[in-house]
């Protein structure tokens, strides 16, 4: 009865029973899984508990990976006052580093859609999320809602870096982030689908190029860039900015992108950052320790 295959079903489901694009996700999933409605939120609610805990781990833990490249960079963003972001877009900034340098480090995250993106997500929901007084029931309805667009995208694209680039990986949890925030912010159904829409067609053609097959260099740090891009993507669709390309055909054009990528950009570090002087001289250095 709920089940999805497209955002535009999505918005029909949700127009039909006159209802949220959350409910119409959890009624699909209680559907899909046969558990009641109120199981499934308890399940959303554990999830909610780890992607708060995550945070505060990250920000707690001033150790560096084992690699060494990644885990302080979030400490000295917390330590300095905002210059050119505003605060909320600071602390999506600060909490996405937090948590993705926390992966690095092996914490308990959410892989939400993926670990090499886990930060994204938690970030730009919970930075706004407190800036506007969220109380539980209200993140519940937002991470829903990012788990439809999530879902959506997993079923006609993909999420896998080495399936797509990291396009897939950030730009899907991008996408998902500011349909949550809008969300959070009441925004309408078609505001949450124009907020996915904007930010996933900003991103088309990111590479995935890990440094020394790590998801540490430039993953930790694209999470950062990105969750600030999911505030700007929402923050247009409030506004009433629309993308010219619908959101079903965005999402399949990241797929044909991915699929003429090449190979070396998607997740095997044979091209891009993986392959500069720079990152030839870490991985060296690591397998030289690796040996040891």
């Amino acid at each position: 009865m709920f089940e999805y295959a497209a955002v535009a079903d999505l918005l029909s489901l949700a127009e039909k029973y006159n209802t949220s694009l959350a409910q119409i996700v959890l009624r699909r999933e209680a559907e899909e899984y046969e558990l009641t409605e109120q199981q499934v939120t308890e399940k959303m609610e554990q999830r909610l508990t780890i992607f708060a805990d995550s945070i505060k781990e990250g920000l707690y833990d001033d150790r560096l990976s084992l690699s060494g490249m990644v885990g302080r960079d979030a400490g000295r963003i917390e330590k300095m006052e905002p210059v050119l972001l505003g605060n909320i877009a600071h602390r999506a900034l600060l909490y996405a580093l937090a948590v993705s340098e926390g992966n690095a480090k092996m914490h308990k995250i959410v892989a939400c859609p993926t670990a090499g993106s886990c930060g994204i997500v938690p970030a730009a929901v919970f930075a706004v999320g407190e800036a506007k007084g969220a109380d539980r029931e209200r993140y519940c309805s937002a991470f829903f809602t990012a788990a439809g667009i999530g879902n959506v995208i997993a079923r006609n694209a993909c999420v896998a870096g080495a399936v797509g680039g990291c396009q897939a990986e950030c730009g899907t949890a991008a996408a998902m982030a500011a349909a949550a925030v809008v969300d959070i912010l009441r925004g309408t159904s078609e505001q949450i689908a124009q907020a996915a829409t904007l930010a996933l067609k900003n991103v088309l053609g990111l590479v995935c190029d890990p440094v020394a097959e790590l998801v540490e260099v430039p993953c930790v740090k694209r999470n950062g860039f990105y969750a600030v891009h999911a505030l700007t993507a929402a923050e247009m669709a409030m506004a009433g900015v629309k993308s010219v390309i619908p959101p079903d055909e965005v999402i399949a054009a990241m797929y044909e992108i991915g699929k003429m990528m090449p190979v070396a950009l998607r997740e095997t570090s044979e091209g891009g950052l993986a392959r500069t002087p720079a990152a030839r001289t870490v991985q060296n250095r690591l397998q030289n320790q690796q040996g040891h």
